[in-house]
């Protein structure tokens, strides 16, 4: 059992796999396909509404979450010590967040006590699409 504030008394680092995974909160925004421009300081993120084939568009889980890696080539595996190397991570990604030192929205399940808070938040990425039924050179079409 884990404690209920342990996201507010604990580094990254210190976390157990149980917390860990807890700091999800589900919003499957990770999982949708980026198209990143420019190069170091002129770097930029343009995420899509092009989801990874195995996220289940309506409510932001992996249908596969045991087996993603070796089924979908370019998921990552977010670690404690790369976290602060994915500057692709949504803002209100919760990994990120404490990472950075900062609190956890209102509707994340940890705060809410809720795991729907985030869909009623509307975290969740509108009229997704599967990479599966769009050719990569169309991607540009569905940036938000």
């Amino acid at each position: 059992m884990i404690s209920p504030d342990f996201y507010k008394t604990k580094e990254l680092s210190q976390m157990d796999e149980e917390e860990w995974e807890a700091l999800c909160d589900g919003c499957g925004n990770c999982c949708f396909q980026k198209i990143i421009t420019g190069y170091g300081k002129r770097e930029k993120v343009h995420f899509t509404r092009i989801a990874c084939n195995l996220l289940d568009l309506k409510t932001g889980k992996c249908s596969n979450y045991c087996n993603r890696f070796a089924l979908a080539k370019n998921c990552v595996r977010l670690t404690k010590k790369n976290v602060g190397m994915c500057d692709w991570l949504p803002e209100t990604c919760a990994y990120r967040l404490v990472h950075e030192g900062k609190p956890l929205p209102a509707w994340h399940p940890l705060v809410s006590g809720r795991k729907e808070s985030v869909g009623e938040a509307g975290i969740l990425i509108q009229n997704g699409i599967h990479e599966s039924e769009v050719d990569e050179c169309d991607w540009d079409e569905y940036e938000i």
